[in-house]
């Protein structure tokens, strides 16, 4: 079984891809909400970025993992849908723009072999949210198509920022805490589409089949594998 406070690798100097876009959308209505759910980078935002880190939430859907980023409790770059959802196979949720640090490693965490073990994570990283399950109870393959679009958006960042270097799970920053993506995360084949491509990029196809920022009920109990965010029971 792998470990996923183990799950780390360096991007080469050479073989980086050419620049592509990916197939993102912004979510809907996040835009009114990223300026209270980040903030800005102490490091220039092109030169600055060092790291990736791959989380994965577990409970609900993603309007209920975007209630967690609504009430300012954490935030990330890009949202993957679950594989129940109608976007799924489609777009990556965009979530906080790149050149501002998301909300997603405690401010003391840090990593000897990342950035050479400065802390502060969230202000020289990026951040790809994965959503796995609709159940706390039952954790479900990831599907092909979200390592696919999970390796296309590391490696689309390993094109645009050039001092980018590390592919890190949340579980090795904060192993106490933390256990996502979890053990089930197919990490070797992860690493392998990044390093070597999946071929072309996918074609973006626009959605809108998601639920508006402003219509999200409140905080929903979501957890990162390990109930991260220290969340209130909830109501449902």
């Amino acid at each position: 079984m792998n470990d996923p406070r183990f799950f780390l690798f360096d991007l080469p100097r050479s073989g980086r891809p050419a620049p592509f876009t990916i197939p993102e959308e912004y979510y809907p209505g996040v835009r009114d909400h990223w300026h209270d759910a980040a903030s800005r980078r102490t490091v220039d935002p092109i030169e600055g970025i060092r790291a990736l880190v791959i989380h994965a939430a577990v409970g609900f859907s993603s309007a209920g993992v975007m209630s967690v980023m609504k009430a300012h409790r954490a935030s990330w770059h890009w949202l993957i849908p679950g594989t129940d959802e109608e976007p799924h196979g489609k777009v990556a949720w965009a979530c906080v723009p790149e050149a501002s640090a998301a909300l997603h490693v405690r401010d003391h965490r840090s990593y000897p072999a990342l950035n050479g073990g400065q802390a502060k994570v969230d202000d020289w990283s990026l951040a790809i949210q994965i959503v796995n399950s609709r159940s706390r109870d039952v954790v479900e393959p990831f599907s092909d198509w979200q390592v696919e679009i999970a390796a296309e958006i590391a490696r689309y960042s390993w094109a645009k920022y050039p001092n980018l270097t590390h592919v890190v799970s949340h579980a090795l920053l904060d192993p106490e805490r933390c256990s996502d993506p979890g053990a089930h995360f197919p990490w070797n084949r992860f690493r392998d589409l990044v390093l070597n491509g999946a071929g072309d990029p996918y074609p973006a196809r626009p959605t809108s089949a998601a639920v508006p920022m402003e219509s999200l009920p409140a905080l929903h109990n979501v957890a990162t594998c390990c109930a991260a965010w220290d969340l209130p029971p909830a109501d449902d």
